[in-house]
């Protein structure tokens, strides 16, 4: 399995992109991880996989405990979090322990949040299981969980010692699963890579049809983007790792408002990425064509690009709870133009109201 090394110094890790999940464990004993594992995913795809990577992890000598977190986002919580406190616990794990996510971005920031505090933080390795997570969550080290007011409110930057991601298993997702992997793709391209974005546009059948060889460069560049842009801001400190929140600022508050039971995450994204694109197009910055151009890759994939049965005074109430909220002021990331984005704290109010009603409409 060929990787993506994500560089940040001690804190450096390869992201393997290939087809054998079953290598799993003589990749992590590689890594001279400890021999006490808690091997974290939900019901369908321990059934799917659990054995699977629970075998490949025995042969390799070491001593598995699984545990199980419910699927969706709701379950990302400090409810969810203190039963896998319970499960390491109950499995005895020390400082020299490995959690390891299987399973999708829920899943995977579940238990690399446990993992940064148990014990004041222990080894954990992501085998991601979605297209999603794949390209996305399971790169750049961001752990956490939800509270009812918003995404993500309760976390921390750790990163794992490895990500596995097996391109097969992609093969066992539904489209509306793969749709929303292919919103934060669409993200990609729109953030860095305009070429990237053309050939998606112009891939787009094949991507459909899970052609591995067409995903595997679907993963692998994403990969590619996001770990240059967390090379430049691990911690996002310096307002470089925030481009890769395009779409999500909209888009966590469409999650919060309706609680969290409306859309999935892709489809806010991708409802946030109109949004922001038609607030830069009113301010000046984004030429209508592109704004249409996006609009219609979007459409083409199936994600929505208007919001329904979801209040827009509730959206915009829950965006003054979002992580780029300083000093009072709120920052978006808005295009210039497709392959390049910007933060600004400088959106009028009423701006964002009028674009929200819009996309209720």
């Amino acid at each position: 399995m060929e990787a993506v090394k994500v560089n940040l110094g001690q804190r450096s890790y390869p992201v393997y992109i290939g087809q054998d999940l079953a290598r799993v464990g003589k990749v992590a004993t590689d890594f001279h991880l400890g021999k006490k594992v808690l091997l974290v995913s939900d019901d369908q795809v321990h059934e799917l996989y659990g054995e699977k990577v629970r075998t490949s992890l025995q042969e390799a000598e070491f001593c598995v405990s699984l545990a199980k977190v419910p699927q969706g986002e709701i379950h990302k919580s400090l409810s969810q979090a203190i039963k896998l406190y319970e499960s390491c616990v109950e499995s005895k794990l020390d400082r020299d322990s490995t959690i390891i996510g299987m399973g999708g971005g829920v899943t995977g920031d579940l238990a690399g949040f446990v993992a940064s505090t148990y014990l004041r933080g222990v080894d954990f390795v992501l085998l991601p299981t979605t297209l999603l997570a794949q390209v996305d969550s399971s790169v750049g080290g961001k752990v956490g969980v939800d509270l009812p007011q918003g995404k993500n409110l309760v976390g921390s930057f750790y990163q794992p010692r490895f990500v596995y991601a097996d391109l097969t298993v992609l093969k066992t997702l539904s489209w509306q699963q793969v749709k929303e992997g292919l919103a934060e793709v669409v993200k990609y391209g729109m953030i860095k890579d305009a070429e990237f974005f053309g050939w998606v546009e112009k891939n787009l059948e094949r991507i459909k049809a899970l052609d591995l060889e067409v995903i595997d460069f679907v993963v692998r560049r994403s990969v590619e983007i996001k770990a240059k842009v967390v090379e430049a801001d691990e911690r996002e400190l310096k307002g470089k790792r925030q481009i890769l929140n395009f779409g999500h600022t909209i888009g966590h508050a469409v999650e919060a408002s309706s609680g969290y039971r409306s859309y999935t995450h892709g489809e806010a994204v991708a409802l946030g990425m109109i949004g922001a694109a038609r607030i830069a197009e009113r301010m000046g910055y984004f030429p209508l064509p592109m704004v249409e151009r996006l609009k219609g890759l979007l459409e083409a994939i199936g994600l929505p690009t208007c919001i329904e049965g979801v209040d827009e005074e509730k959206i915009r109430e829950a965006l003054q709870l979002d992580k780029k909220v300083r000093r009072g002021r709120l920052h978006f990331v808005l295009p210039r133009k497709i392959g390049e984005v910007f933060l600004t704290a400088e959106v009028p109010p009423d701006l964002i109201k009028k674009t929200l009603q819009d996309l209720t409409k």
